[in-house]
């Protein structure tokens, strides 16, 4: 069974967000427009359709309206989703143009984590738990 995976739709930035998701988590990108898919209802450049496979699976589209993308009470948590470097790297990729909300920090019970808005209006919830010798920054946290 897959886990649930977040559908986006952004105000005609569709494309624009997810080739830079792909440039921060990596993974294959498909889309498709309005024209390739016979909808009237956008423009025929708009996404219609997308989706990142990868270490992160994200699905968007452009929204019918010009309505900004809004998440409230919501956050994608990205904790032990990878090795503590690359959540590391990933968090500074997101923070760029973006906000960190929460720098990325050691915590009393013993993990790391932090929260970024991305420039698109995504908040994520980094994090990891530090097993030593697997994580040499952990040292200086």
């Amino acid at each position: 069974m897959n886990a649930p995976a977040p559908y986006l739709h952004f105000p005609g930035t569709a494309r624009e967000a997810l080739e830079f998701y792909q440039g921060v988590f990596g993974g294959e990108l498909s889309a498709h427009t309005a024209a390739e898919m016979g909808r009237e209802d956008l423009p025929g450049d708009a996404i219609a359709h997308a989706q990142l496979r990868g270490p992160v699976a994200l699905y968007a589209s452009d929204s019918a309206g010009d309505a900004p993308l809004r998440l409230e009470g919501l956050m994608l948590a990205l904790l032990g989703a990878a090795d503590p470097t690359t959540l590391r790297t990933w968090f500074a990729h997101l923070a760029a143009d973006g906000e960190v909300v929460e720098d990325l920090q050691r915590r009393p019970w013993g993990a790391s984590d932090g929260q970024v808005r991305d420039r698109f209006g995504v908040l994520w919830l980094i994090g990891y738990e530090h097993s030593g010798e697997t994580d040499p920054a952990s040292r200086a946290e």
